[in-house]
C-alpha cells in the first residue's frame, strides 16, 4: 500500500546543524501563523483579572458597615437606596513558561494530518506568547529565552528558537522559581511513569502545569495494513509486520491506556491535560489552555480531544 507516513531518519550529531536550520527555517511562517490565529480568537478576551489597587474600574459592590466612607461611590448610591462601593481592578504580571517538544518524533505528518506535530505545537506556542503578553504577562521558554513582559515577546521567542541547538525531551527546570504556570506542548510518547517521574517534583514546588499531547491522526487510528515497515524517529530502530491491521486493536489500546494513565496522574497533581489532533484546528487547543491558565475548565470536543 502507499505510504499514510513520512518516514523521518534521526539526524546524525554531526548534522545537527542541518536539523537546527530546518527548525529555523519552519519558525517564520510557524509565527506568521500563530499571529493570524491569535488574532482571530482574541477578540472578547481578557486577561485574568482580580480586585485590588489599581486604576481600571472592575465593579460596584454593596458597601459594608466599618469600610471607609471614602470607598463609597456617592453618584451610583445617588440612584437607589444602597449605598455602593466602587472597586478597582489589580492587574499583577504572572510569569507562564511555553515549551514544546523538539525531539525527531514530533516531524512526523501523515496524509490524514494538516501539518507535522512540530509545526502545530511552535504555532501552539507562539500563539499563546502572543496573546498573553498583550494581557501583560511575563513570558519565558525553559533554557531558551527569560521571562519578559513585553509586546513583542513572541517575536522574541521566535528569535530564540531560531539560534537555540536542537533538544528533546522534558525541559531542565531548575531556573524556575516561585508560583508560575508551566505549559508543556509535544506528543509524550515515553511511558506515563516515567513522564510523571519528571513532573512531579515540579508540582510539588508550586508549579501550575497545563500538558497539551500532540497526535497524528495515523497515530490514533493505525490506518496502516498489509506489510508495513515501521520506523522510530528518535533510534532508527525498524519493526516490519506483516499483516498490521492484525495487531491495530491492540495497539490502540495500547495508545489510549498510555494516555488515559497519563492525564489521570496530571490531573490528580492538579495540573490539566488537554489532546489535540493535527487534523483539527489549532484554535481549539489555543482556546482550551487560555481557558485553563485563566482559571476556567475548559469545554472538550470531538470525546474528550481538543
Amino acid at each position: 500500500m502507499a505510504s499514510i507516513g513520512q518516514i523521518v531518519n534521526p539526524t546524525p550529531g554531526s548534522d545537527a546543524l542541518s536539523r537546527a536550520r530546518q527548525r529555523a527555517a519552519l519558525v517564520p511562517d510557524c509565527l506568521v501563523e500563530a499571529k493570524r490565529i491569535a488574532n482571530t480568537v482574541i477578540a472578547g478576551w481578557h486577561g485574568r483579572r482580580k480586585r485590588g489597587i489599581g486604576e481600571n474600574f472592575w465593579q460596584f459592590r454593596p458597601y459594608s458597615e466599618g469600610e471607609s466612607l471614602s470607598r463609597i461611590d456617592w453618584r451610583r448610591s445617588a440612584r437607589d437606596d444602597h449605598t455602593y462601593v466602587r472597586e478597582r481592578e489589580w492587574e499583577a504580571a504572572h510569569t507562564i513558561w511555553l515549551w514544546c517538544d523538539m525531539s525527531p518524533s514530533m516531524m512526523y505528518k501523515s496524509s490524514y494530518g494538516s501539518v507535522s506535530k512540530e509545526s502545530r505545537a511552535l504555532v501552539i506556542m507562539l500563539a499563546l506568547a502572543e496573546i498573553l503578553a498583550r494581557s501583560g504577562e511575563r513570558i519565558g521558554c525553559p533554557g531558551i529565552m527569560e521571562p519578559a513582559s513585553a509586546r513583542n515577546a513572541a517575536e522574541r521567542l521566535a528569535a530564540a528558537l531560531m539560534h537555540t541547538p536542537l533538544t528533546g525531551g522534558l525541559p531542565e527546570t531548575a531556573m524556575i522559581r516561585g508560583w508560575s504556570d508551566l505549559v508543556l506542548i509535544g506528543d509524550f510518547l515515553d511511558d506515563a511513569p516515567a513522564i510523571m517521574e519528571r513532573l512531579g517534583p515540579l508540582a510539588r514546588r508550586g508549579l501550575r502545569g497545563h500538558v497539551v499531547e500532540i497526535s497524528d491522526p495515523a497515530e490514533e487510528i493505525f490506518p496502516y495494513s498489509g506489510r508495513t515497515e515501521f520506523t522510530d524517529p528518535e533510534s532508527g530502530a525498524k519493526l516490519i509486520s506483516g499483516r498490521a491491521e492484525h495487531i491495530r486493536e491492540a495497539y490502540r489500546n495500547a495508545y489510549l491506556a498510555r494516555r488515559d494513565s497519563l492525564g489521570q496522574s496530571l490531573r490528580h497533581l492538579g495540573w490539566t491535560f488537554a489532546t489535540h489532533r493535527t487534523d483539527h484546528l489549532a484554535s481549539e487547543a489555543l482556546v482550551a489552555v487560555h481557558m485553563y491558565l485563566s482559571g476556567m475548565p475548559a469545554k472538550a470536543t470531538h470525546g474528550g480531544q481538543l
